[in-house]
């Protein structure tokens, strides 16, 4: 309770405008990336074709067989794949681009850049996914047959999916953005980052296909985990940033 004492009046010092700039100028760069614009789309299309072929030639039959299963937690991959593809890129696609420079010489603290590109990694990455989980439903609720969508629409996993993904996108962002802070090759970066939340990709895949039985008090444990991860993480991650070795080495 302490640390999250200290962690939260850590974050009431910082300026929100300076972070906000971070994060608007971040998502600029997005637009006009096209590798991050196709891992954007790939992943979210790989995670989401599995499962739909998978339902669509269930056999009614097997409608019993889904209501026990957690296959949608497949679907997990997505807030875990595209945020550590953007925030491997966050800070070695600044350094090789020559733009990082410019915005360590401005009064910004290295908290609130690295909360600026948290920022800026997570929100797209949540929306992503959302948008692909609806899509997932839409296409269920339409195509699927009657007995199989009555048993993968639940409730339940239904709030799995809402809850985990903004916890695993931020997960995945610190992870990556640790990784960025200390590595200058774009393409190295995001290799890294894929490997470093490859873990946590795992265990969704683990999860999905029960090799470890799905419990509500397993979901819960792994939340409060991950919602403590995500919390004090910034802080872990923020020293990690060294100012005047990124602007010596920017162009190096």
């Amino acid at each position: 309770m302490m640390l999250l004492a200290r962690g939260v009046r850590g974050i009431g010092t910082l300026s929100r405008r300076r972070v906000w700039a971070i994060a608007r100028k971040e998502l600029r760069e997005y637009r006009r990336n096209r590798s991050v614009l196709v891992a954007m789309t790939i992943f979210p299309f790989v995670f989401l074709a599995q499962p739909l072929i998978s339902i669509f030639l269930a056999p009614a039959a097997a409608s019993g067989a889904l209501l026990h299963s957690n296959e949608l937690l497949y679907l997990l991959g997505i807030p875990i794949l595209v945020p550590a593809t953007l925030a491997a890129y966050a800070v070695s696609g600044e350094r090789a681009q020559g733009s990082l420079e410019p915005v360590l010489t401005t009064p910004i603290t290295r908290e609130e850049f690295i909360l600026g590109k948290a920022v800026a990694v997570i929100s797209p990455s949540v929306i992503v996914a959302y948008v692909v989980y609806a899509v997932f439903l839409v296409a269920v609720t339409l195509f699927a047959k009657p007995e199989v969508a009555s048993a993968i629409l639940q409730g339940q996993d239904v709030v799995v999916q809402l809850v985990y993904t903004p916890l695993l996108a931020a997960a995945a962002t610190w992870i990556g953005l640790a990784i960025s802070t200390r590595t200058s090759d774009i393409r190295v970066a995001q290799q890294l980052s894929i490997l470093g939340n490859l873990p946590l990709v795992i265990g969704a895949i683990v999860l999905a296909f029960d090799v470890v039985h799905v419990t509500t008090a397993l979901l819960v444990v792994i939340g409060v985990v991950l919602a403590a991860f995500d919390l004090q993480a910034w802080r872990i991650v923020a020293p990690m940033f060294d100012r005047e070795r990124l602007i010596s080495g920017t162009r190096s």
